[in-house]
């Protein structure tokens, strides 16, 4: 493999993995409200 595909690889892989581990930062700083407790109602329950 010649080191400009090496190179092009690397950098691929860390955009990826890089993305992946900011998107999942993120989700743990701002988690989804909807993402809770699911038995939550909206209206009255008779």
């Amino acid at each position: 493999m010649d080191p400009i595909a090496i190179v092009m690889m690397i950098i691929a892989i860390l955009t990826v993995w890089g993305g992946l581990a900011l998107s999942l930062v993120h989700l743990k700083r701002h988690p989804d409200e909807e993402s809770g407790d699911t038995t939550i109602s909206t209206g009255p329950t008779t």
